[in-house]
């Protein structure tokens, strides 16, 4: 089988040639540079540039070169085997042929997810090596893979998130057919694939698109990486609407990813009667409606508007959103952390971790203490469990600390032990971070490769060590914060998936795995048979009481993450997991908790 997006963007081969088109407004003249040839480029209207050159094969290599000077990179690149600066690579997308024609994905409420950087993952740090560990996977019961950022970056190592050509996979983990490998070998192992994609910013190195479409960009709106993308611009805003409107469908089309995670949407500033997310979520779906496709948000705002289901109880727009609010609660009891965004919910973590539980946001409205005080979040108790994607740890919450510590670094293992029952045994839609299923002892360190241009190297050595030197353990030397230019920080990060046999990273694996059997069983037939609402309560300090209702019955969780003992009524419920405790008496310890399930009232 073969798949091609069609799209108006970038180079693409046809019967007897090749047709290139590029967006350049502010360009004056524009050239084809074709294996060591060039090509005037005509205006065809409203800023495009359009060219067919007969005779072009695949593997070509092409450029534009901008007012007789710059030659830039295609936008719309499928590849760039030399770097974000290279020339691109004409690639025929039929080449491959795909063995997965019969896989249209799963339900969403399968979804256990393992978050990776394709990087760091394995020994290798591609494609290839990654295929290697799909069994594993899936003996350990994770139904999708997550991959941090594909698009080409600058350098050999980056987490992704300095990507500059949106629809080239980086060069660093394999070619193109790799990448595609990988995908349909998960599907004949019934993996789903996610793909992380960055609509907010560009990366610091490799964007020319300042060159010959200034209007790509907007002063009207700032983010924290400069000038806004200009979706809503009245010359400018359709085609650059277009440009990512069109990479997620290539992405879910010509690589038949099963979905796509939205990094930071809060970012994408957009003031038209649409915003740019809801058209996002609305052409997806029109586009794949015979398909399991599922479209997650990074949203720091909690906007519960992108979240909505319609009448069969299915996502409108958007699938769900990471719950940044349920793992902060999580962190708090679990380290005793208080400072950044942490104090805002080290007031009352307990209280705020039974509302997460029962309705997603912690925060619906309220003032929000890392904010001014301003209010954050919208209404969500409506909102069914599915549209949450949970987790106690990820890439961000372990690599934007200094050391990259992992929580296992930081926390009791018999505390973290419910934490983890809670994580995969509640209905919202579990995820995991890379190692974390054995607590890995690797760190997940920032790093990046900007070589040669030193000055950005330097830049960004020096930034990271001042973003620490308020820290107390930092104040004084920050010189024990890992160099994140170095390629040691970078090989550091990789994980050993060797220390799964041993010692006691062996019985974390085992309970992971027991839990998220636990989870196929029992929980996901209740969250596939429709959400009727869920309630928590605190009955006692340090005391969470949640229950979940559903069609064919509810799920209830009660953790004690305070420091007396509490007796748990059974309240006619079946026990699926508890803390080594007697199913009888449910006489719960310090930090200890069950999982109980009843049928329907």
């Amino acid at each position: 089988m073969r798949r091609i997006h069609a799209m108006a963007f970038g180079g693409a081969l046809e019967a007897d040639g090749a047709r290139f088109a590029l967006w350049a407004p502010s360009a004056k003249e524009v050239a084809l540079v074709l294996d060591g040839q060039e090509h005037p480029v005509p205006e065809a209207g409203e800023g495009w540039r359009r060219l067919v050159v007969p005779g072009v094969k695949a593997g070509a290599r092409y450029g534009f070169r901008i007012d007789g000077a710059l030659v830039v990179p295609d936008p719309a690149s499928r590849f760039q085997p030399e770097d974000v600066s290279g020339l691109s690579e004409l690639v025929d997308p039929a080449a491959y042929d795909w063995q997965d024609s019969d896989w249209s994905g799963r339900p969403w409420e399968e979804a256990v997810i393992y978050e990776l950087h394709v990087g760091t993952a394995t020994p290798e740090g591609t494609y290839a090596g990654l295929e290697k560990r799909l069994d594993d996977l899936v003996d350990l019961g994770v139904t999708a893979l997550e991959l941090l950022p594909l698009a080409d970056f600058k350098g050999r190592r980056n987490w992704g998130y300095d990507g500059v050509l949106p629809y080239a996979p980086d060069a660093a983990y394999g070619r193109p057919e790799d990448l595609k490998h990988l995908i349909d070998a998960a599907h004949a192992k019934g993996l789903m694939v996610f793909i992380d994609c960055v609509y907010n910013h560009f990366g610091p190195a490799g964007n020319y698109l300042h060159a010959y479409a200034k209007s790509f960009f907007t002063e009207r709106h700032q983010t924290p990486w400069g000038a806004g993308i200009n979706f809503d611009g009245k010359e400018a805003g359709r085609v650059v609407r277009d440009f990512f409107l069109q990479n997620a469908l290539y992405w879910l089309e010509e690589y038949h990813f099963d979905g796509i995670r939205f990094d930071a949407v809060h970012a994408i500033l957009d003031d038209s009667e649409k915003h740019f997310l809801a058209e996002l979520g609305e052409t997806v779906r029109q586009r794949f409606p015979d398909r399991h496709v599922h479209l997650i948000l990074e949203n720091e705002a909690n906007q519960a508007r992108w979240l909505e289901r319609d009448e069969a109880e299915k996502p409108r727009l958007h699938s769900a959103q990471w719950a940044d609010d349920l793992h902060h609660c999580w962190h708090v009891l679990l380290t005793g952390e208080e400072a950044g965004y942490y104090e805002s919910f080290a007031d009352k973590p307990v209280e705020h971790l039974a509302r997460c539980l029962a309705e997603g946001f912690a925060y619906q409205g309220e003032p929000f203490k890392t904010l001014d005080n301003h209010p954050r979040g919208e209404p969500s108790a409506h909102l069914p469990p599915s549209a949450f994607v949970t987790f106690l740890q990820n890439h961000d919450q372990v690599g934007n600390r200094a050391l990259g510590e992992r929580l296992s670094h930081l926390a009791d293992s018999g505390k973290l032990a419910l934490a983890r029952a809670g994580l995969l045994l509640a209905p919202q839609i579990p995820m995991l971070w890379m190692g974390e299923e054995w607590s890995a002892s690797a760190p997940f360190l920032f790093f990046v490769d900007f070589t040669p241009d030193e000055e950005l190297n330097k830049a960004v050595r020096e930034g990271r060590r001042r973003e620490f030197k308020s820290f107390a353990a930092f104040a004084d030397d920050t010189s024990v914060i890992p160099d994140p230019t170095e390629e040691k920080t970078f090989t550091d990060s990789k994980i050993d998936w060797d220390e799964a046999e041993t010692g006691p990273h062996r019985a974390v694996w085992a309970d992971t795995r027991n839990l998220i059997q636990i989870r196929h069983q029992t929980v996901v037939p209740l969250t596939k048979s429709g959400f009727r609402g869920a309630e928590a309560h605190v009955p006692a300090p340090g005391v969470v009481d949640c229950t979940w209702h559903f069609g064919a019955g509810t799920l209830r969780f009660v953790a004690n993450v305070g420091d007396g003992e509490y007796a748990a009524d059974r309240a006619g419920g079946q026990v699926i997991w508890s803390s080594g405790l007697s199913r009888e008496a449910l006489q719960l310890p310090p930090w200890t908790g069950v999982f109980l399930v009843s049928a329907p009232e």
